[in-house]
């Protein structure tokens, strides 16, 4: 298992060598990571070179609810040249009153979820997405334990 000092390692690695256009995601991946650690949750980076690079949120408490993810941020690697970012969440665990979201039936490690695609800058989005990051969060940590 990688450590998270690891797995930041890599991350900061990652981060270093993105070079790509002024209009890239790297900004808004880095403004959604700075919203992801200002909840204390603590965070886990998972590369997989070609597919995505995945931030992931997990709560800070120590024992079994610290594994609780609640939110998982891809950077999607297919063309490099046109990196994009998915941000995910438990179903149950957000609201989506603007209904900017697709709903993914089992898909975030088998439960139902739903996955905000940005493709390109897009301030509203990015805003609304940290207010989901929140109340991912807050709701996630209400019901620590209830998931296995």
């Amino acid at each position: 298992m990688v450590s998270n000092d690891e797995a930041l390692d890599a991350m900061a690695r990652f981060l270093n060598e993105w070079r790509s256009p002024a209009d890239d995601m790297k900004a808004e991946f880095l403004r959604l990571k700075e919203r992801l650690s200002a909840t204390g949750g603590r965070l886990s980076f998972v590369p997989r070179p070609g597919i995505s690079y995945s931030l992931r949120g997990f709560l800070a408490d120590e024992g079994e609810a610290s594994e609780r993810l609640f939110v998982m941020v891809d950077v999607i690697d297919d063309d490099p040249e046109n990196r994009w970012l998915s941000a995910c969440f438990y179903g149950d665990d957000i609201t989506d009153p603007d209904e900017l979201g697709d709903l993914v039936p089992q898909g975030l490690l088998g439960e139902d979820g739903y996955c905000f695609d940005v493709m390109e800058h897009d301030d509203g989005l990015l805003a609304y997405l940290e207010d989901r990051i929140g109340e991912a969060h807050e709701n996630s940590a209400q019901g620590a334990g209830q998931r296995a």
